[in-house]
């Protein structure tokens, strides 16, 4: 049997873990790891099904990069961040009405966020994107991805959805 290398054990493992990160990042960076074990709505489980095609012919492309392909925007750069008027926000895929300004709160992140969605509005799958488990929320009717739901919000829920905002319109109340 032949002795071990110490520092030739120590180099495989190294290119072991090396060729595994550019693996997961190139699966990360093509959208397939996030979407394991997702709901998807070209499976026909939400009630407005479309074709790539007409989503990008519908949504602008930074609607489409969120919605579509669970994308994220940057942090403080959506206007309904600093929305402060009483109205609902709806899904910019199908107009599905989200989340009341009721439940909306000022959470630090940079992002929307709301303490509980509107009844029947969104449905929540696991996300085990970027090494990491969270709760990603979708809209129920298109499946749109909105953000994610997490457990340190205040009161009543003690949750936090963290909403892109450019997955959403917002409609003031009172207006047509």
């Amino acid at each position: 049997m032949k002795p071990v290398d110490i520092e030739e054990d120590h180099m495989m493992s190294r290119r072991l873990f090396l060729s595994g990160t550019a693996i997961a990042s190139a699966l990360a960076a093509t959208g397939l790891l996030s979407r394991i074990g997702k709901a998807d709505a070209a499976d026909g489980q939400f009630e407005i099904v479309k074709s790539e095609a007409e989503w990008k012919k519908l949504l602008t492309p930074e609607q489409y990069y969120v919605l579509r392909e669970e994308g994220t925007e940057r942090a403080g750069t959506s206007p309904l961040n600093k929305e402060k008027r009483e109205g609902t926000y709806h899904c910019a895929g199908c107009n599905l009405a989200l989340f009341s300004s009721e439940t909306k709160y000022e959470s630090g992140t940079g992002w929307p966020s709301f303490y509980a969605p509107l009844d029947n509005a969104v449905g929540t799958s696991e996300d085990r994107s970027f090494f990491m488990t969270r709760t990603e929320v979708h809209c129920r009717r298109c499946g749109g991805h909105l953000g994610h739901v997490f457990d340190d919000g205040p009161p009543p829920t003690g949750k936090r959805y963290c909403m892109n905002g450019v997955a959403m319109t917002f409609e003031a109340s009172g207006a047509a």
